[in-house]
This record gives C-alpha cells, sequence and structure tokens, in this order.
C-alpha cells in the first residue's frame, strides 16, 4: 500500500518546485493543496505543521516531515523510501 502524501505549496515556490520534482522522481502519488493568497488555507497549514509557515509543507501518513529541505535530508539519509513504502 502506497504511503499518503499532502504538500502544501504556492505554485511559483522554488522550495515547491523542488520537493514535488523529488517526489515525481520516486512515482509518487501527491495530494496537493495550492494554498496561493488564501490565510485562511495557510493559517490550517500551520496548525498541522506545529506552527511553521512557510512552505513546502509535507505531510506522509499524517506525519509532518517539515520542508523542501527536510525531505532532502530524509532522501540523503536514506529515510525516506522507507516512509514512503
Amino acid at each position: 500500500m502506497a504511503a499518503k502524501v499532502e504538500i502544501y505549496t504556492w505554485a511559483w515556490c522554488p522550495f515547491c518546485i523542488r520537493a514535488k520534482d523529488l517526489l515525481a522522481q520516486k512515482q509518487v502519488e501527491l495530494i496537493e493543496y495550492g494554498i496561493d493568497g488564501d490565510e485562511a488555507a495557510r493559517s490550517q497549514m500551520s496548525e498541522r505543521a506545529h506552527g511553521r509557515r512557510s512552505l513546502p509543507q509535507i505531510f506522509i501518513n499524517e506525519q509532518h516531515i517539515g520542508g523542501c529541505d527536510d525531505l532532502y535530508e530524509l532522501e540523503y539519509q536514506g529515510k525516506l523510501d522507507p516512509l514512503l513504502q
């Protein structure tokens, strides 16, 4: 069973694009929440992300992963693939 991957993004955010590129390389189906200019959606994201308001914010199986750098750190450490199983 594939992991449930959710990502909050802005359309032209370079970090959002970079995170989505890594997930696409791994052929991950994701649920994307484009929150451009939607302060209510950003506040909801921030609640889920323990107060973090930067973008992207990524969740795997309801677990908060963090942002783009956090995602790439998991990849570097070899911990991302097991989370995506």
